[in-house]
């Protein structure tokens, strides 16, 4: 068995490589703004409402740019379109350390145009996430693409498990990180450093990253062995030109829609626990920014578990038979009963702050590993031509879902807050998260009952 793996070759591991650092780096960028949110708070009179506006351009920014993100992808192809995605949102990274001048000078805009005046500190972070939120909105189409590009079908959600994963690495720095850096050299130091990780990462995509059929270090044998059982996809992508697909057509296809709903529903869930667990903390258990490190880092460890044993799951019904697609989604039911342990997260938290962690850790791993198949499920329906753009379009759905959540939690903290009790409004954000899942799962099956390949692109 070793022989004939070492026979195939690995280079699609080097890329899957690649694509698992870029997730890394782009989880790093965007969770610095969530590491300071305590103290940027109290530095500029930030209430629960101003930080969700904040986070909520961003995902709003993103969900939109999903949409174009995927059809340039598509456009320009995996690796000038993926090198394009981390120029534009490491420079956006970087401007964080400069919100305040930026921020006087789009406050001004803002108010000439005849917009009521924003304070400065907002002003200036709601462009800086603007930047950061349009660039990244590349890197998850980009990296399906390349998944499906160097990747057998029955292979691609371990690979995507794997570069996903990233996320939950760059999760597990950051606070390992960035309060450090904060403390020791200030909060705009921590945004430069971190930022200007994507500049080097560019270096070796260049260098290593190629089309399969035109990549000279992958032998014939593993490229015959990416291809083997999916000819047809092949042919599809060659013949046509490379046309690209109009997204109205794309919208005609229960098995686009199916994919939509599952990241609306749930996408908001995971980017709740990236951007509100440090205030949670803070709010909850009176923990400062040094207090959270350890916590956040043995959280988001147990996610980089989820997201592999997630992205080998379908394996498992794979070799009973299942078609790849049946098997993610049988998968994917198992995996969507997870989170509803984090209902118990308030109950129990008067015990230790230990208890909703773990809890919300659990939940957080079900995410990942569930990030992991959805994802794959575009690559087992489209032929790679399509699939940056329905991607695309279901970042865009999945993005608009974390703008409803974070808006809807800013807004019950501050209301229960208000009343001095904001331990309600966790309660009820926590419950809407536990149970997001199984809802999307329903309505994904009723949408794509079974294995209904796209050939008509």
């Amino acid at each position: 068995m070793n022989e004939s793996i070492k026979s195939i070759g690995s280079y699609r591991w080097t890329i899957c490589g690649l694509l698992f650092f870029a997730t890394t780096i782009n989880y790093l960028d965007r969770q610095v703004l969530s590491l300071l949110a305590p103290s940027l708070s109290k530095e500029f009179n930030w209430t629960n409402t101003d930080y969700a506006n904040i986070t909520a351009v961003f995902q709003f920014v993103y969900a939109f740019s999903m949409l174009f993100a995927g059809r340039l992808i598509d456009k320009l192809g995996t690796k000038w379109g993926f090198m394009l995605s981390i120029i534009v949102w490491s420079a956006g990274a970087i401007m964080h350390a400069y919100a305040i001048p930026i921020g006087g000078v789009f406050s001004n805009v803002l108010t000439w145009v005849g917009i009521s005046a924003v304070p400065v500190s907002i002003a200036g972070f709601m462009l800086s996430r603007a930047i950061l939120g349009f660039g990244e909105s590349g890197n998850f189409p980009a990296a399906i693409k390349a998944t499906a590009e160097y990747f057998p079908k029955k292979e691609r959600s371990f690979a995507t498990g794997i570069f996903n994963s990233g996320s939950n690495i760059g999760a597990i720095l950051a606070p390992l990180t960035v309060p450090w850096i904060a403390v020791n050299w200030g909060w705009q130091t921590a945004f430069i450093l971190v930022g200007a990780i994507g500049f080097i990462w560019m270096f070796f995509w260049f260098i290593f990253y190629e089309k399969p059929e035109k990549q000279k270090r992958l032998s014939k044998i593993e490229y015959d062995y990416i291809n083997a059982g999916h000819e047809s996809e092949i042919v599809n992508q060659e013949v046509s030109n490379q046309g690209k697909v109009a997204w109205f057509k794309l919208l005609g296809y229960r098995q686009t829609w199916a994919f939509v709903f599952g990241k609306f529903m749930t996408d908001g869930v995971w980017w709740f626990f990236l951007f509100w667990l440090p205030k949670y903390l803070e709010a909850q258990f009176g923990m400062v920014k040094t207090d959270i490190v350890f916590p956040i880092a043995v959280l988001y460890s147990m996610t980089m578990i989820g997201s592999i044993a997630g992205g080998w799951f379908p394996i498992y019904f794979i070799k009973k038979g299942h078609n790849p697609y049946d098997a993610r989604m049988k998968a994917m039911l198992f995996i969507a009963c997870f989170p509803v342990v984090v209902l118990f997260a308030q109950p129990l938290g008067y015990i230790s702050f230990w208890i909703p962690v773990l809890l919300i850790g659990v939940g957080a791993s079900a995410h990942q590993a569930w990030s992991a198949n959805i994802f794959t499920t575009v690559s087992d329906m489209f032929p790679k031509k399509a699939i940056g753009s329905v991607v695309g379009i279901g970042g865009m759905a999945g993005g608009i879902g974390g703008v409803l959540i974070t808006k809807l939690g800013g807004a019950l903290f501050d209301y229960y807050e208000g009343l001095g009790h904001i331990q309600t409004g966790y309660t009820i954000m926590f419950g809407i998260c536990a149970l997001a899942y199984l809802t999307a799962w329903g309505i994904m099956k009723t949408l794509v009952p079974k294995y209904s390949p796209i050939t008509d692109l």
